[in-house]
């Protein structure tokens, strides 16, 4: 049994370096738009979550894995670049510690551990999460000279979804490039999409769970739009203003959380994260669509798996 583990954690390291490797650009970016302040706190929440899972682990004679880093990875990209670094530490240590460890360490967690530590900070901290937003630095050498931002570059709510909802809407130029005020690792959607084809490529992430969230996002988008909601604008639009592709290739996709046994339902999982975002966003009063989206997500996963399998094994009885 335990070499048995054993062979299942080398197998899923390369997968997760894949993983990283894919979002050193968006990395790369976050300095360059928000200063080196963004790498300090990539730094911390890795230091943070890496701790955590050692001292978990280590009573129990267990080995670590670069799952961890995939977790801090997503977790820090996700932060604001003016987040106080302890909260950012406190938001690592609660989602490895509550959304992985809790349920029994590698290949056991339910949510995903990065949005758990992020939910924790939302909904305890909400005012560093959604208050006030960085400018990003358009000009060369950009953040690469700065260590972030200053007081007179602090501005409330100028992401580019709260934006449009004041009626403003932020050029396509700036949401495909990312100089645009948003979380660390979310702004460039042409960084995002070049890494998250990448994964797929390298299948890292299951296509069918990408492919099925841009289906559900595009048709309920399109749906709503069409019927003249107020609140929501077009879906190509939408699709780049927030974090959706973010969330889409790097989040929902984790293996362990997500439906991870049949091609059907890793369809229906992702299709219902997508429509989720768009209900989210449109319903509600929290901006944090993906975060929410992704942990009812992950809640039904499981059972969407052992239906599916029941279903199977029905019909090969009868």
């Amino acid at each position: 049994m335990a070499e048995a583990k054993k062979q299942q954690l080398i197998l899923w390291q390369l997968p997760m370096k894949r993983v990283l490797f894919a979002l050193i650009p968006a990395v790369i970016a976050s300095i360059y738009f928000f200063g080196w302040r963004s790498l300090v706190i990539l730094a911390i929440v890795n230091a943070a979550g890496f701790l955590t899972e050692f001292l978990f682990l280590r009573h129990r004679k267990e080995p670590g894995t670069s799952a961890v880093f995939v977790s801090n990875f997503i977790l820090a990209l996700s932060l604001p670049p003016t987040i106080p670094y302890w909260m950012a530490a406190l938001g690592a240590v609660v989602g490895i510690l509550f959304g992985k460890m809790a349920f029994g360490g590698f290949g056991k967690n339910v949510f995903n551990p990065a949005m758990v530590g992020r939910a924790f900070v939302y909904i305890s901290f909400g005012g560093h999460l959604t208050a006030s937003w960085a400018n990003p630095f358009v000009t060369f050498p950009g953040g690469f000279a700065r260590y972030g931002a200053v007081a007179a570059d602090i501005i409330g709510q100028a992401t580019p979804l709260s934006q449009f909802a004041k009626g403003v809407q932020t050029p396509w130029l700036h949401l495909f490039l990312g100089n645009i005020s948003g979380s660390l690792g979310e702004t460039s959607a042409m960084l995002l999409i070049l890494g998250g084809l990448y994964i797929v490529w390298k299948k890292a992430a299951a296509w069918q769970i990408v492919v099925g969230g841009f289906t559900g996002f595009l048709v309920a988008q399109t749906t709503f739009w069409l019927t003249g909601l107020s609140a929501t604008g077009n879906p190509l639009y939408m699709l780049f203003a927030g974090s959706f592709i973010f969330g889409v290739f790097f989040v929902i996709t984790e293996p362990v959380s997500a439906s991870q046994t049949t091609n059907p339902g890793r369809w229906i999982y992702g299709i219902f994260f997508g429509i989720m975002v768009v209900v989210i966003r449109t319903f509600s009063a929290w901006p944090a669509a993906v975060m929410f989206a992704t942990l009812l997500s992950n809640m039904f996963a499981p059972l969407l798996d052992y239906v599916i399998k029941q279903q199977r094994q029905k019909r090969k009885t009868a």
